[in-house]
């Protein structure tokens, strides 16, 4: 029998969706302060956590090559947080692509995914909490 003042330890990563769909670099910002400070908060437990940042409309600029206002960070999340992974929806790149005349270019180590708000929504359907920012 465990005392109740033991330490629990998830048998389960914690699991954290974080939405971006607005092109606010302040909002991009919060994102990844969000992503880092849950990072460290459960690190700092001994607990494992899984964060994807999904990104549609407007918010899809965060992870663009050319224009990411948080590029620079977004790098460093890529090289120093195995955890924490960002997704594009497809949809919106398809629609810049026919706007702009060519599909912009994701930051390396970007994934896709057709639509962003139903990779959201199947992700709260296993359980991952979603926050936006």
């Amino acid at each position: 029998m465990t005392s109740p003042a033991a330490p629990s330890r998830a048998t389960e990563p914690h699991r954290l969706a974080l939405q971006i769909s607005d092109d606010d670099p302040a909002k991009m910002r919060a994102v990844l302060d969000v992503a880092a400070n849950v990072s460290r908060h459960y690190s700092g437990q001994g607990d494992d956590v899984e964060i994807v940042v999904v990104a549609f409309n407007g918010g899809l600029d965060m992870l663009l090559d050319d224009r990411s206002p948080v590029k620079e960070r977004l790098l460093n999340f890529l090289k120093s947080m195995p955890n924490v992974s960002f997704i594009a929806c497809g949809n919106t790149l398809e629609t810049l692509a026919v706007k702009e005349g060519r599909r912009p270019p994701l930051i390396e180590g970007i994934s896709v995914t057709r639509v962003g708000v139903a990779a959201l929504m199947n992700l709260a359907e296993k359980n991952w909490t979603i926050v936006r920012p």
